[in-house]
This record gives C-alpha cells, sequence and structure tokens, in this order.
C-alpha cells in the first residue's frame, strides 16, 4: 500500500501523521524541534482558526498552534 509523504497542512481535522522531519536550519526550524516536533512522532490536526491560519495540533498529549508557513515545513506520513 503506498503512503502518502506530505507535510502538516496536508491534514484535515482529526487526520494524524508520523513526523518524518522538518525542513530548513534556520531560527523557525529549531523553535519547532524544541516544541516537541520530532522525526517519530505522532501528530494529529484537531482543527483551524476560521480563516485558515493557525492550525491546531496534538503532539506528546499537548496542543500546539502552528501558523500555516510553519506547518508548510514539517513533512509527514499520513497514518491510516
Amino acid at each position: 500500500m503506498p503512503t502518502d509523504s506530505s507535510t502538516l497542512c496536508g491534514l484535515q481535522s482529526g487526520e494524524r501523521g508520523q513526523i518524518l522531519s522538518v525542513e530548513g536550519s534556520d531560527a523557525v526550524a529549531a523553535r519547532l524541534l524544541e516544541m516537541g516536533i520530532l522525526p517519530g512522532e505522532e501528530i494529529e490536526m484537531i482543527g483551524a482558526a476560521p480563516m485558515g491560519d493557525p492550525i491546531e495540533f496534538s503532539v506528546y498529549g499537548y496542543r500546539i498552534s502552528l501558523r500555516r508557513s510553519e506547518a508548510a515545513r514539517v513533512r509527514i506520513e499520513k497514518q491510516p
């Protein structure tokens, strides 16, 4: 069965993915890693603001909100 490799922006509410990588080596990438967006972890999309930005996710049992531009830097593999 083929896997779907995309970014956090591609998740819909209630969908889960496994984090593959965080793109970049700047301060934003470092902040995402410090927040627990780590390769191998499972992340779930909880919902988005009415205009679509920010997006709320659950990782490690806590909720974080990311701007769409930040979420686009996190590569994931969607989970069934």
